[in-house]
């Protein structure tokens, strides 16, 4: 199967797979029969005579007729619709031309004239409380149809209000639906933010999400580059489907839509370790580039090693063979130094250099509550690089299972590394045992 991001380079979505659910799995909106039996103006003139006018049941009666006959020329009767509309003056005359005309339009599948029909019933007040949501969903159908979607959206939004559902559609199925007005016109983050909420409803409901939701969300977030947005998708798509391709999806979207630095990258590919989600050679590489085994040896050890028992990493390639070896040649002399490093970090005296250096070491040996303890301390200081800090403090405390602290920093990382302490968080939330 084709990652989501290599099929989204492949085809950039030139037409979208999802369909929503809703605008789909409710059928086009047309030929629904059945919300109202064609008025009869001659039957409802003799028990409200003023409700209808002589001259519009003079200029109904023969059309609902002539449209009832088998064989009649409904082009012709079409026609003669523009008057009957222009004599409908009170409620009952505009419900019952509207019904009229609804009807014509299913029998001669002309979707406008369809929703010219709805569109005079639900005006002339006459639809029934039990129906109009109902009545409105159709006309939100129709006028989507026709790529009317501000119309469309107000229909639904009525729809939603009068809280219609049935056995197919539920309600955050209309939130969807609403989800698409805005994605199928390039509204993008609007899009998206309804289209999530509309995820959270339906799972608040206790009802399945289908994937296709989610990568709906995904293909609009990631290829009109919408941010953080696409985050808030990819925190609820991994807590219904965290699989290991997902998650690996995941990061390369953070890096495909971010020019990281390379100690943004290291604390990247730190979470993509710990998923196992490092699939190709390139990633073991850019892992080893990130951490230098000059500076941390021991993780660049540490990685490799799974690069080769993995497979994805050949014996026979000389850089990294080279860098498994100066790895090596720095651990014993590294570790030598790490209580000296602890001692200067806690002096009273210490630089932020030296505190922030205990931590990064520390966290590479995973000694992580001194690598907690050293970039506390380093946040304290004046001039401390406060996102990268927080991210670190984070997975110090995600590795001790301080989870609940571990989001509070990861909720405070800002710029470029927002999108790699998100990534953190939905980590965090699914060790807790819920979605991010």
């Amino acid at each position: 199967m084709r990652s989501f991001v290599a099929s989204q380079r492949a085809s950039k979505m030139r037409g979208s797979s999802f369909a929503l659910a809703v605008a789909l799995a409710m059928g086009t909106a047309v030929g629904v029969t059945g919300f109202a039996e064609p008025a009869h103006a001659a039957k409802k003139e003799k028990k409200a005579k003023s409700e209808y006018s002589k001259e519009f049941i003079a200029a109904y009666k023969p059309i609902e007729e002539a449209f009832n006959t088998e064989g009649a020329d409904l082009a012709a009767l079409k026609g003669q619709f523009p008057t009957l509309v222009s004599l409908s003056q009170s409620a009952d005359e505009r419900f019952a031309t509207g019904n009229l005309l609804y009807n014509a339009g299913v029998k001669t599948q002309d979707q406008t004239l369809q929703l010219q029909g709805m569109e005079l019933m639900l005006g002339s007040g006459k639809v029934a409380p039990e129906q109009a949501g109902q009545f409105n969903f159709v006309a939100y159908q129709l006028a989507y149809a026709g790529k009317q979607n501000e119309k469309a959206r107000a229909y639904l939004q009525k729809a939603m209000d009068a809280n219609y559902a049935n056995e197919r559609v539920s309600a955050a199925d209309l939130q969807a639906a609403m989800a698409e007005t805005y994605l199928s016109e390039g509204r993008h983050e609007e899009g998206v933010r309804v289209l999530t909420d509309a995820i959270a409803a339906r799972k608040a409901a206790g009802l399945p999400v289908e994937e296709n939701w989610y990568q709906r969300g995904l293909s609009v977030a990631y290829n009109n580059k919408v941010q953080p947005a696409v985050y808030d998708v990819i925190a609820v798509w991994l807590a219904d489907y965290p699989s290991e391709a997902n998650w690996r999806d995941s990061v390369n979207i953070a890096r495909n839509l971010n020019d990281f630095q390379s100690d943004e990258m290291l604390d990247l590919l730190r979470l993509s370790y710990r998923v196992n989600a490092m699939k190709n050679k390139v990633e073991y590489i850019d892992f080893i580039d990130a951490a230098d085994p000059r500076k941390l040896p021991k993780e660049v050890e540490m990685i490799i090693e799974k690069g080769y028992s993995s497979g994805l990493v050949s014996k026979d390639d000389i850089y990294v063979s080279d860098s498994l070896k100066t790895a090596k040649g720095r651990i014993a002399s590294d570790r030598a130094e790490l209580p000296s490093l602890e001692r200067d970090a806690r002096a009273s005296s210490a630089s932020l250099r030296t505190v922030i250096a205990a931590g990064d070491a520390f966290l590479s040996y995973g000694e992580y509550a001194k690598a907690e303890e050293f970039y506390r301390k380093g946040l304290g200081m004046p001039g401390a690089a406060a996102a990268q800090t927080q991210t670190r403090l984070g997975i110090a405390l995600t590795e001790q299972g301080k989870y609940d602290a571990a989001l509070e920093a990861f909720g405070k990382v800002d710029g470029r590394r927002a999108a790699i302490a998100r990534l953190w968080s939905t980590y965090v939330h699914q060790k807790m045992g819920h979605g991010g």
